[in-house]
């Protein structure tokens, strides 16, 4: 089960890595580099975040959910199954 944001373990990260599931391997590296970059900036709207323990602060692991990729591109489910399709 994914940890909620927590502003304390977040000062203290050190090590960022995005997951990306078998499902959403399709999408071009524009899209991926996109979505990394915003969810990097906003860690707190993942939905799936979890930090680990390191033992010289956190590592903040981002599993991209076909939903996160949906509200970063603005986009509708019939639009991105449209993109899926093109890519």
């Amino acid at each position: 089960m994914a940890n909620e944001y927590d502003p304390y373990r977040e000062a203290l990260v050190v090590e960022k890595i995005f997951l990306w599931p078998k499902e959403l391997d399709h999408y071009s590296q524009d899209i991926r580099n996109r979505v990394e970059h915003e969810l990097d900036a906003n860690p707190q709207q993942a939905e799936q975040l979890a930090y680990v323990r390191l033992p010289v602060g956190f590592r903040r692991e981002i599993t991209i959910t076909a939903g996160d990729i949906q509200r970063i591109l603005g986009m509708s489910d019939e639009t991105s199954k449209a993109v899926e399709t093109s890519a």
